[in-house]
């Protein structure tokens, strides 16, 4: 029996009371208390991008100038390198034991850690181990920061409607951009009021110390929650190995979805990062516009980019979200060029259309993957896969563009680096999402019935089910997978 026939068998046998009526303001207490986590993974961000210089000079002493920046982003950056080892641990136990308590408890660890951070002693006081200490703090929030945007994306895909999927996920990158204004803003804050010698002396404590209050309302929400309903209905259909969460079952059974989401981050992730993270130092140290002009210009933009998010969302339901994504990458390969000559150009309102462009279409990427990465994925492995894939993807791409856009600059001496290589990163995320990536806007989870916002649906839902559904037969489906794979060994 062909995969065709028996999806169509599949849908035939679909009752009504498969169809998961999920309530709306559940699902709305879901993306808040989701958000918040992801708020304040970004507000750490931006309060130490904001505070780079200081914390170089008070941790780093030893060092002299652009040195002690470096050291300090460092620290910054070796939080990555354990995303992937959290990812994987806080991804696979929230297969096991349930995506809420997980949240909870990565979102009290990156909340403490973040705290601890305003409580180091500098160099002066205590030497070498204030380094050392700040190093830890940054590990603990990497390690934890690995399973809470999975965990997140997970989360609120499993307990929102199909139709609605695209606009409540989208509100978690807008968790995102608010965290980072939100920090950045407080730093530049502090500074005016309290001016440099007292950041220096004590005033850089203070926007660490925010993150305490932050943890204990988030860890609040989330524990509040309810279970996904996905999670809940798999967990009473639980006893099967082949489906059970396991590293065996992501990379055998589940690797067409692992490699397809890895390029899907992959690509994502270069443009996110080329733009929002490495575009300050370019303004700064590349076109030399200074740090005040270039951060506030970022800030400004990031703030115009809330509605796009949300915009994105909203017709990713309506028309799906391979159009919005492809319409997003077209636009880089068309407009990246044009966009890094306005910026180049010196003139502070062509500066500003040029970074508006860039950061509009980085938006139409932000509010859809959210809601796509999820639907790759079988409920049953939906974390730990989504964990390794985002991390994965992450560390090696993301966190690395900023650090290849800057040596390709000063080995080549052309400021267009950063258009080209956005550039390259969306041909091939085009290639990807043309060839491998299955419209999933307003159907069901991968193994999930169809679930709906009102009881009045599921009338619809079941006079034609195959637009709804996109699930097969999981336990067949895995065991095909599990035959190629026998087969392959074989050979």
């Amino acid at each position: 029996m062909d995969k065709k026939k028996k999806h169509k068998d599949k849908t035939q046998h679909l009752h009504k009371d498969d169809v998961t009526v999920v309530d709306t303001e559940v699902a709305k207490k879901s993306v808040v208390a989701t958000a918040i986590g992801n708020a304040m993974e970004w507000f750490d961000f931006g309060i130490y991008s904001y505070l780079a210089v200081i914390l170089g000079a008070l941790f780093f002493p030893e060092f002299s100038g652009p040195l002690q920046l470096v050291f300090s982003f460092a620290t910054f950056a070796v939080a990555f390198l354990v995303r992937p080892f959290g990812g994987l641990f806080f991804g696979m136990l929230g297969d096991r034991l349930g995506r809420k308590r997980i949240l909870a408890i990565t979102l009290i660890i990156m909340a403490f850690a973040t705290l601890s951070i305003g409580l180091i002693p500098t160099y002066s006081s205590i030497g070498i181990t204030a380094p050392i200490l700040l190093l830890a703090a940054r590990l603990v929030q990497g390690f934890s920061a690995g399973g809470e945007y999975s965990g997140a994306m997970t989360f609120i895909a499993e307990s929102t409607a199909d139709k609605k999927r695209g606009f409540l996920s989208s509100g978690l990158e807008v968790g995102t951009l608010v965290g980072y204004i939100t920090g950045a803003g407080i730093v530049t804050l502090l500074t005016f009021v309290l001016g440099s010698e007292t950041m220096h002396d004590w005033g850089w404590r203070i926007p660490f110390f925010i993150a305490a209050p932050i943890g204990i309302i988030g860890f609040y929400l989330r524990s509040n929650l309810e279970e996904t309903p996905a999670f809940e209905s798999k967990t009473e259909e639980a006893g099967n190995e082949d489906r059970k969460a396991s590293l065996k079952n992501i990379f055998v059974y589940h690797r067409r979805s692992l490699l397809i989401g890895l390029g899907l981050v992959s690509f994502y992730n270069t443009v996110y990062y080329v733009i929002l993270t490495y575009m300050p130092s370019h303004l700064n140290a590349v076109l030399g516009y200074g740090d005040t002009k270039g951060l506030l210009l970022i800030l400004v933009v990031m703030v115009i980019m809330i509605p796009f998010v949300l915009t994105a969302g909203y017709f990713s339901d309506r028309i799906g979200n391979k159009r919005i994504i492809m319409f997003g990458l077209s636009g880089m390969i068309i407009l990246s060029v044009p966009s890094f000559l306005l910026i180049g150009s010196g003139n502070n309102w062509l500066v500003f259309l040029g970074l508006l462009i860039l950061g509009a279409l980085l938006a139409s990427f932000q509010g859809v993957m959210p809601s796509l990465l999820p639907s790759l994925f079988f409920t049953e492995v939906r974390y730990g896969s989504l964990a390794i894939t985002y991390n994965v993807a992450t560390s090696v791409f993301g966190g690395t563009a900023p650090l290849v856009v800057s040596w390709l600059i000063s080995a080549t001496m052309t400021r267009l680096v950063p258009a080209y290589y956005i550039i390259f990163a969306s041909i091939v995320g085009i290639l990807i999402v043309a060839f491998f990536v299955v419209e999933t806007s307003g159907k069901s989870l991968r193994g999930q019935p169809p679930a709906v916002e009102e009881k009045d649906e599921i009338k619809d839902v079941l006079e034609d089910p195959e637009e709804a559904l996109w699930w097969t037969d999981e336990k067949s489906e895995i065991a095909e997978r599990k035959d190629d794979y026998n087969n392959e060994n074989e050979v």
